[in-house]
């Protein structure tokens, strides 16, 4: 059975916003993605690895 999901929301100003944008394209992936990894390195290191 696949995991419940959780939305997020959150404000961020505009010019950081851009940088997410940015990055993404780059990385071509989507900001989903990469918020997810973010928050996934966050458990890395509460875990002091």
């Amino acid at each position: 059975m696949p995991k419940p999901k959780s939305t997020l929301t959150f404000q961020i100003p505009e010019h950081e916003k851009e940088i997410l944008i940015q990055y993404c394209q780059q990385e071509q992936r989507t900001q989903s993605d990469v918020l997810r990894e973010l928050v996934r390195s966050l458990k890395k290191k509460l875990d002091g690895k």
